[in-house]
Order: C-alpha cells, then structure tokens, then sequence
C-alpha cells in the first residue's frame, strides 16, 4: 500500500486585515476593511481618496489603526515595526529625490539603511541598477534625470535589500505609454524571476489587468471586491465567434436572434450573451455551434468571453 503525499501548507497570506479602521479627525479614511493578501503581484484600486495610500502607510508602520487588527508577514506592525520594514521594499508615488545625489548613492544609502554593509551595499546598488536598466546612468545626479529614469531608481531602491514585500504607489505615473510598457514588464519580472510578492497602487485598470495575479478594489474607504483576477473576471459569460466574412456574421447572427438569444455584432466578430448569466454555458454553446453549422460558416475564432476588469470596476464602485 503506497503512503498517501502530505498535501502542502498553504502559503501564509503577506497581509491581513481585520475590521481595520483608520480615521483623520472626523475623515474616515478606512471604515473596517477585511481583506487577506496573498502571493504574488497584487493589483491595489480605487479612486484618488478611496484608502489606497493610507493602506499602505498602515502595512508600512507609518499610522497607528483606531480598531481592528492588522498583520504583515504575520506580525503587527506598529509592535514589530523593524522586523516588519526589513521584509519591505516601498516606491513612494511622488518624485520627490535629493537632486543633487547620484542614483547610485541613494540606492546604496537605503541598502546601508536596511542592515547591508558599505561595501555589500554599494555592490549591491551597482547589481540592481543594472537590473532596471539604469546600469550606465547609475552615476547621473537624480535631478538631471528623466521621469521615467527616477521611475527605476524609486523602484531600484525598493528591491536593494531583496525584500519579501515591495509595495508600488503609482509607479507608471508620468510615463508615456512606451515607458509604462517597459516599467510594467520590469515589474511583472520581478514578481516572476525574482520571487518578490508585489502590491502596485494604481489608478489605471488596464495595467493592474495586464500584470497582477490578485487585485482589491477599494471604494469609500471599504473593500468593494478582491480575490484572484481569474476568479473574478470569470463572469459576464457568453461566447465570442469570429467568422469567415461579415455575410456569414449576419447570417448566424439573425439565426441565434430568432432563437432568443442575445447577440453583439462587430463586422465578422459577434458575442453572444446567454440568458440567465448565471445559467450552464453549454445550451448556448451548443447553439451558436449549431447555427454556425446550418449557415455553412467558417469560423477563425471561437472562446469564450471574459469580463474586463473595467466592468468589474465600474459595477462595484457605482
């Protein structure tokens, strides 16, 4: 008889929050959040005052909650603050750096900050401006620099210790699309070769769709959706066909409107919408295959729909 294989521990989450409130005066910033976050990179949304910022000044041990528990790794913050901020790596959204200073001394200082010895430190900082590309420009002075380039180091100096944790404010802000492809393929390597568990703070929902593994939406200082992207764009089910010409298109398409069924036509590409969205699949699959069948049609594409994080967004926060 063969000895059954111990099921793995699950991993421990890197943040959890419960009940956290956290208030400015009579400003409620954080009205008792629950959220749990897990490996990986994950997507921080919501609007300019939606609790972002003030979430990860919490995580960071930055403010003191008014109720409810938070821990990071494990830990409370505000009790083992140090061993918490080793652990982190933290881009501030504003781009506010020492003009003057090199970028290859920022780098090594906030290393030396983080426990690296001198030398350690500046070795260190060569290696990790390399990695963002900044390897020649490492001894550029931060004010004769582009945003795009003080973009790197911000995020070079949260990566020197190799942390457990880098948290991302706003770190494609300024960047002209070209930039923020590059900023966000250097992020999502990272999370990947690196093995660092990343949480961006955005505002931008295409980006947060294209590179994290898990996002949180927040609204009104509460927690409107989180969870796996996967898992939570499985919705606005439906069924996507591409046909051969934009005749056959038309001819499906008033085949599976006469049969009741709702349907989007963009030239050759319909999206077909089941009835009850939270009804089995399979009966409108198997009529759009019908109807393609009967029209003798020729089909490039046929999957299944995805909702768009934008929908997901503008459904929860409204």
């Amino acid at each position: 008889m063969s000895i059954p294989t111990p099921s793995p521990t699950p991993p421990k989450p890197v943040i959890e929050c419960r009940g956290l409130v956290k208030r400015y005066g009579t400003t409620t910033a954080l009205g008792g959040i629950d959220l749990v976050i897990g490996s990986g990179i994950t997507g921080l949304l919501g609007s300019n005052g939606a609790g972002k910022t003030t979430l990860l000044g919490l995580v960071l041990g930055l403010h003191r909650a008014d109720e409810g528990e938070l821990r990071v790794f494990g830990f409370d913050p505000n009790r083992f603050g140090s061993d918490v901020r080793a652990g982190l790596g933290y881009s501030p959204e504003h781009h506010v750096l020492p003009p003057d200073m090199r970028a290859i001394d920022l780098v090594r200082h906030v290393a030396e900050l983080h426990g690296l010895p001198r030398r350690d430190a500046r070795s260190r900082a060569s290696d990790v401006l390399w990695q963002v590309g900044l390897g020649e420009e490492r001894s550029r002075a931060l004010g004769t620099m582009s945003t795009g380039q003080r973009q790197r180091v911000k995020l070079a100096q949260a990566i020197v210790h190799d942390p457990h944790l880098v948290l991302l404010d706003e770190p494609t802000d300024g960047l002209d699309p070209v930039q923020r492809d590059d900023m966000l393929a250097l992020i999502r390597r990272i999370g990947s070769e690196f093995g660092i568990d990343i949480v961006l703070s955005s505002h931008l929902l295409e980006e947060v769709e294209r590179i994290c593994d898990q996002a949180v939406i927040l609204g009104d200082g509460r927690v409107q959706a989180s969870g796996r992207l996967d898992e939570m764009l499985a919705g606005g089910a439906g069924i996507v066909v591409e046909l051969g010409t934009a005749d056959e298109a038309e001819t499906v398409a008033a085949a599976l409107t006469g049969a009741g069924w709702p349907v989007e036509r963009a030239t050759r590409k319909l999206t077909v919408s089941p009835v009850d969205p939270d009804g089995p699949i399979a009966p409108l699959e198997a009529a759009v295959l019908t109807a393609v069948a009967q029209a003798g049609a020729s089909v490039h594409r046929l999957h299944p729909r995805r909702a768009t994080l934008e929908e997901l967004y503008l459904d929860t926060v409204s």
